[in-house]
């Protein structure tokens, strides 16, 4: 069985998928530990943005700008993911209605007044054929 190596997405492709989709996980550091969560984001020009509350989301920004934002998607056949590393800022003032005018409303809950953008430092991406021999292992009914 031969194997292809991964594909590495170019930067285009990359913003193409992040358009495309609006779901993903924020990393960033709070109080020396590194959380993940899951958010809603949209993309804004050569920005992301999206809305929290107030906690751990929001105190990690206010804090310590560094983050990471990953997308992906997994078929049968063939998965992709790609990585947004930057700086996040929350926005006050006219800046945050810039909300207004992108795809962004709160999934869940109606508190998320605070609006946070990730300025990209570095967009990357992969793409990956899958092989997965054990799935023939399996037994069948």
């Amino acid at each position: 069985m031969t194997f292809e190596p991964p594909q590495t997405l170019s930067t285009e492709e990359c913003w193409d998928l992040l358009a495309g989709h609006e779901f993903g996980r924020l990393a960033f550091p709070v109080l020396g530990d590194v959380q993940i969560t899951p958010i809603n984001y949209a993309v804004d020009g050569d920005r992301l943005l999206f809305r929290t509350a107030e906690g751990n989301k929001l105190l990690g920004v206010v804090m310590h700008a560094r983050v990471a934002l990953e997308i992906d998607e997994l078929t049968q056949e063939s998965a992709w993911s790609v990585v947004v590393r930057g700086s996040a800022r929350v926005l006050e003032g006219a800046e945050a209605d810039r909300a207004e005018q992108v795809p962004l409303r709160p999934w869940v809950g109606d508190d998320k007044h605070h609006v946070v953008e990730i300025a990209p430092d570095e967009v990357s991406g992969r793409r990956f054929h899958l092989h997965k021999p054990w799935e023939h292992m399996r037994a069948t009914d």
